[in-house]
């Protein structure tokens, strides 16, 4: 495992497009998501003990967020092939065991990592109404100690958005396994 922090983003740069396979067996396109009034893009994958340990909070931050137009988005990126623990049908598996409230996305070519700059899991991407990157961070201050938890910044980020006021600063660096690319 190798740790590696996210770069800052390039606020204000519009959301890649994508196509993907779901794991409910759906294609999804960013375009599905046109209407949300932010949308939240996360890498993250199955095996990640950073992603295992924000998974319940983020779980939970999802469904408090959701239903004010909130629209999430996880994209597996890892390779599948060294990482079958992060294969499709094992992305099936977990989302059903752990009752995603996300659409859960497979970037086999890798390329929409590559679009996006994400280089770890979880790296959290927060775009506006109008698609424009506002936020890239982490899910809170305590990756992998939930009771020490004291800024939930993500949630900070998509509220500013929902009330029409800037991002806080600073923005914090997520932190995390790093994507496991194709050799």
């Amino acid at each position: 495992m190798v740790l590696l922090y996210s770069p800052p983003g390039t606020m204000g740069a519009i959301a890649a497009d994508f196509s993907l396979p779901g794991v409910d067996g759906r294609v999804h396109t960013r375009m599905d998501y046109e209407s949300a009034a932010v949308l939240v893009v996360m890498f993250i994958c199955n095996h990640c003990p950073y992603v295992q340990a924000i998974e319940s909070r983020l779980i939970d931050l999802v469904n408090e967020l959701k239903p004010l137009g909130v629209a999430f988005v996880g994209i597996n990126s890892n390779d599948p092939i060294s990482y079958p623990e992060d294969n499709f049908e094992q992305m099936k598996k977990r989302a059903k065991e752990h009752r995603y409230p996300f659409d859960y996305l497979m970037d086999e070519s890798q390329e929409v990592a590559r679009a996006y700059g994400a280089v770890c899991t979880p790296d959290f991407f927060v775009f506006d109404a109008e698609k424009k990157l506002r936020y890239r961070g982490r899910l809170d201050d305590a990756p992998r100690n939930p009771a020490a938890v004291r800024s939930q910044e993500l949630k900070r980020a998509i509220q500013a958005l929902l009330a029409g006021e800037p991002v806080p600063e600073p923005q914090h660096a997520s932190m995390g396994c790093s994507l496991k690319w194709r050799e």
